[in-house]
C-alpha cells in the first residue's frame, strides 16, 4: 500500500514509530506536514499540493493533527483526502469534534458515556450556582484550549474556585468546571482503541504534589488490566467520536469509570513504553483490514499495490 501519514514533525517518536510499522509491513510511507498542504477544489479531479507538485493518489491516510489553532487547517486538509475518496483511519469530522473539548463532552454525554459532572461557562455572574452544579468543591477548572494538563486548574475551595473564574472571564475565555474525583488520588487510565478493540492500557499517576496524571508534566505510567466495564466503555467513547484511533482517558470514580477526554492523536510513546505492546503495528494492521472492505465497497478503485 502507500499510505500518508500527516504529521508536523517527522522525529516525533509517534511519527517514526508508524513509519517503522509501516515499512516493516512492506508499505510505502510518505510524512507529509499538513501545514504546508494546499489545495486545488476542482470539480472531477481534486488534488493536494505539497512542495509545489500534486501530491500522488494514495491508498490510506493516517492523520496525526495537533491540538490547538492549526486544528482545523489539518482537519481541512484530511477533508479534502476523503473527497479524493482515499481511506482516512480517522475522519476529519471526528477529528474536529475531538480537538473541542466541549463538543466532546457534549456528544459523550448524548451517548450516554459516563462523565464527571461537568459544567460549561463563560461570563456568567452566577459563580456559586455555576460551582453548585458539579457537586461543590474541591473541582477542576479548565479552558477549552488547553492540551496535555496545560489550563488544567485544581480549586481546593469556594473561594479558589471564583478566584480561577473570575481570571478566566479577565482571559474572555470558554472554560468547563469538572468534579474532582478525590478517590482517584492522582491516578487515570489511558486506553488506547484501534477498531473495536483496546490494544494496550495504562495506568499513569501524578508527581508529587501535583494530580494531573500527564506523562508530559512528569507523570509516570505502567501497564494496567482493565475490567469488562472499563473495557466497554472506552470502546463506546470512541464509537461516540467515531474515531478508528483514540487515546481514551478515564478515571475511576466510586461510582465506576468515567471518561475525561478523548484523543484523535494520542501519543505512541507512553503506551508503548509502559505495555510492551508494538500500538504501531496494530494501527498499521487495523488500515489493512479497512482497506480490503474500503476497495470492496468501491470496485471501480485499483487494487492495492504490493
Amino acid at each position: 500500500m502507500k499510505i500518508c501519514l500527516l504529521s508536523r514533525n517527522p522525529t516525533l517518536y509517534s511519527t517514526r514509530r508508524l513509519k517503522e510499522a509501516c515499512e516493516k509491513r512492506r508499505h510505502r510511507v510518505t510524512v507529509v506536514d499538513y501545514l504546508r498542504c494546499y489545495v486545488d477544489i476542482t470539480a472531477r479531479s481534486p488534488k493536494v499540493m505539497y512542495v509545489g507538485s500534486a501530491l500522488e493518489k494514495f491508498d490510506a491516510v493516517i492523520p496525526r493533527i495537533a491540538s490547538g489553532n492549526e486544528a482545523g487547517y489539518g482537519a481541512a486538509i484530511v477533508r479534502q483526502f476523503e473527497m479524493m475518496g482515499i481511506y482516512c483511519v480517522n475522519a476529519s469530522q471526528a477529528v474536529v469534534r475531538s480537538g473541542d473539548k466541549l463538543r466532546s463532552m457534549q456528544l459523550l454525554s448524548r451517548k450516554n458515556v459516563d462523565l464527571p459532572k461537568t459544567g460549561f461557562a463563560h461570563a456568567t455572574m452566577d459563580k456559586d450556582a455555576l460551582i453548585d452544579l458539579v457537586g461543590g468543591p474541591p473541582l477542576v477548572i479548565k479552558l477549552l484550549q488547553g492540551s496535555q494538563g496545560a489550563g488544567v486548574v485544581l480549586a481546593p475551595t469556594r473561594k479558589a474556585a471564583e478566584a480561577v473564574i473570575s481570571a478566566f472571564q479577565q482571559l474572555n475565555a470558554n472554560f468547563l468546571l469538572q468534579e474532582f474525583i478525590a478517590e482517584a488520588d492522582g491516578h487515570d487510565i489511558r486506553a488506547f482503541v484501534v477498531g473495536n478493540r483496546v490494544v494496550a492500557a495504562m495506568e499513569r499517576t501524578a508527581p508529587p504534589g501535583d494530580f494531573r496524571s500527564n506523562l508530559h508534566r512528569g507523570g509516570t505510567g505502567k501497564v494496567v488490566a482493565l475490567s469488562r466495564k472499563e473495557t466497554a466503555i472506552s470502546l463506546a467513547a470512541a464509537k461516540a467520536m467515531n474515531l478508528n484511533v483514540a487515546g481514551v482517558d478515564l478515571i475511576r470514580a466510586k461510582r465506576g469509570p468515567l471518561v475525561l477526554e478523548v484523543n484523535s492523536s494520542p501519543g505512541l510513546e507512553g503506551i508503548e513504553t509502559a505495555t510492551g505492546v508494538d500500538v504501531a503495528e496494530e494501527i498499521i494492521k487495523f488500515i489493512e483490514e479497512e482497506i480490503v472492505e474500503h476497495r470492496e465497497l468501491d470496485p471501480h478503485r485499483t487494487k492495492l499495490d504490493a
